[in-house]
């Protein structure tokens, strides 16, 4: 049962919580080699960053029946085919989902957060069972109070069906006073939190480009962990 009213703050992983371009990128790389199609250019590498998987190669011009096998070859290699430099220890070779670092300052910001009364729930567009072993194998699981991704069959993809899942699971209701914020790095946090009615806190250390989230929206826009700390000092 939950206890009312709850501040909620909602966390996207990639891009905001951990500097995750570099696997997504050369899964992606890999991805467009197997079906043998053009690799995109850097610019649109950097844009898969953020939306689900199957929007990125649509936009990308892969067509409808080539969808499923292309999400299928992307999954094998950011989830299970341990074919990319690690660079947190150099000469091990793992799968795209651990080229992946976390951000300066975030654990410090989740523990000050977590102390100051929110409940701490990721937020991500990333199937929901890629989700809980990068939180698990970089110890912030325990840092977050919850866990919720898209879903394995892309029934639950963009950001706001992240969030009503999240808000049906922790009995999120407003009419009692709870309240949330979304923190992302991407434009889809912003329209996605909106289209919740909730409010979204911009954060340029992912793959937004500059300006993406003024365009977007957001409620408010910082440039680093610290700022975003002192954001919630106020």
């Amino acid at each position: 049962m939950a206890q009312h009213p709850m501040k909620v703050v909602l966390l996207d992983l990639d891009g905001t919580l951990t500097k995750s371009d570099g696997g997504i990128i050369a899964s992606v790389v890999k991805t467009f080699e197997e079906l043998g199609r053009p690799v995109p250019d850097d610019a649109e590498l950097h844009r898969f960053i953020g939306p689900a998987i199957i929007e990125s190669l649509r936009r990308n011009h892969v067509p409808e029946d080539e969808l499923d096998r292309a999400v299928t070859i992307y999954r094998s290699y950011y989830a299970d085919r341990a074919v990319f430099d690690d660079p947190n220890e150099p000469g091990n070779k793992v799968p795209g989902r651990l080229v992946n670092v976390v951000f300066p300052g975030i654990r410090e910001q989740l523990l000050k957060l977590r102390a100051d009364g929110y409940y701490l729930a990721l937020a991500s567009c990333k199937p929901e069972y890629q989700c809980v072993p990068i939180c698990e194998h970089f110890h912030l699981t325990e840092l977050l109070d919850g866990i919720y991704g898209a879903s394995r069959d892309n029934s639950r993809l963009d950001k706001d069906q992240v969030i009503r899942y999240c808000f049906d699971k922790i009995g999120f209701d407003a009419a009692a006073g709870d309240k949330a914020v979304m923190i992302g790095d991407r434009f889809n946090d912003v329209e996605g939190a909106h289209a919740m009615g909730v409010p979204c806190i911009g954060i340029y250390s992912g793959a937004a480009a500059p300006g993406e989230h003024e365009a977007a929206g957001a409620d408010a826009v910082v440039h680093s962990v610290a700022e975003l700390a002192k954001l919630f000092a106020i």
